[in-house]
């Protein structure tokens, strides 16, 4: 029968444990979610500073859509007055905006390679646990992909120095959204500088939680050297949604020429851009809860040390434990539930096979109660 291989995957997903359902949400905070009329302890939010909670002060006259691509009449005066705020604070040239991060990543990568001669003498060198937006922007484009082993510069630079490539680009994300780890943005920065390549980062997890004034991953470079192509998006700490690609003008240029994703998609509505610049002004001001959310991660890690829980190594808000088996990790997941603990069980393809995790993320809204009781029975969950 046609399609017949539609529930041929399907059996084989459920009898891996690794079918993914969706569940409806009646009300979430950076604190609790409510799902099927119950309560729990929410520790999957990505909103770490728990803006979502916050009410924006903005004028709400602006159109709730922007009624056609930002290249005919979408782009209005909110969508550029957020590109150029972006731009002042680190110092960029231009910036566009996309509806996700998933479309910015995948779509700058291929548009940048669109030129099938030059992408001839061009390579994409990936951190094999990117996220996969970039990875399938690159395998989607017209550059040769080569992988580097997870942070490791010294497999790096061995790749970069065998490469003939004229055209190079590395890509890395701020923080790992599966790892929780960052990037040795330093290291990355010098070797692109060494090897005359572009870096691109992504920093999705970092904006916001990150840096002085919550400039992300990059921010301590803001004065010296920043990545050829900076990627950031508002669906995490801005409590927001899309994402704005940054660059030099003349980059910006060639990506409004060629950049298929952005041509041909309806552009970010002003009233959607207006709340995030309001949020991003917020934010820059928010110490109080990057420290509230860096004292709630060591808190976690103190605990987790106390009670023989092995997390990975990670000092952001993101912190997995990684069990192996998927189906272990569902039930840990599952008991954690019945306990009113909300965290998710991640499973292939998102991490690789066998390193099915609980991806804890704290957030700047979580008490020590709360916490406490997260380690407490995640005791018994993950023995």
């Amino acid at each position: 029968m046609p399609f017949d291989f539609i529930n041929t995957h399907l059996q084989a997903r459920q009898q891996d444990a690794l079918l993914r359902k969706r569940h409806v949400v009646q009300h979430a905070t950076a604190r609790t979610i409510t799902v099927n009329n119950k309560t729990y302890l929410n520790f999957a939010s990505n909103d770490y500073l728990g803006f979502a909670d916050v009410a924006v002060n903005i004028n709400d006259s602006h159109a709730l859509g922007s009624h056609s691509s930002a290249l005919v009449t979408g782009y209005q005066a909110q969508q550029k007055g957020l590109e150029q705020y972006l731009c002042e604070q680190f110092g960029y040239g231009a910036g566009m905006l996309f509806n996700s991060g998933f479309s910015a990543n995948s779509s700058v990568i291929k548009a940048l390679f669109q030129d099938k001669a030059a992408a001839q003498n061009s390579a994409i060198f990936q951190d094999k646990l990117n996220h996969a937006s970039l990875i399938d922007g690159a395998m989607h484009s017209n550059a040769a992909l080569v992988r580097f082993n997870h942070n490791d510069m010294n497999h790096l630079r061995s790749r970069l120095e065998k490469s003939k490539a004229q055209n190079k680009l590395i890509i890395s994300e701020g923080v790992f959204s599966m790892d929780g780890d960052s990037a040795p943005l330093k290291e990355l920065l010098a070797l692109a500088k060494q090897h005359k390549a572009w870096l691109m980062i992504d920093d999705a997890h970092g904006f916001g939680a990150l840096g002085k004034t919550g400039l992300g991953s990059c921010e301590a470079f803001i004065t010296q050297t920043l990545p050829d192509i900076l990627v950031i998006t508002f669906g995490k700490t801005v409590a927001s949604s899309g994402a704005c690609v940054l660059g030099s003008k003349q980059f910006i240029d060639y990506m409004l020429q060629f950049n298929r994703d952005y041509t041909y998609s309806t552009a970010m509505s002003p009233l959607m851009a207006s709340h995030t610049l309001a949020r991003i002004k917020s934010i820059k001001t928010a110490d109080d809860k990057r420290d509230k959310l860096n004292a709630n991660i060591a808190l976690f890690k103190q605990l987790a040390k106390t009670h023989n829980i092995a997390v990975m190594e990670s000092n952001t808000a993101i912190q997995p434990i990684v069990l192996g088996c998927a189906e272990q990790t569902l039930q840990a997941a599952d008991k954690l539930k019945q306990q009113g603990i909300w965290l998710t069980a991640i499973r292939p393809p998102t991490v690789a096979h066998n390193t099915s995790r609980l991806r804890i993320t704290l957030t700047a809204a979580h008490t020590e109660q709360d916490i406490t009781h997260l380690v407490k029975h995640l005791v018994g969950a993950v023995a």
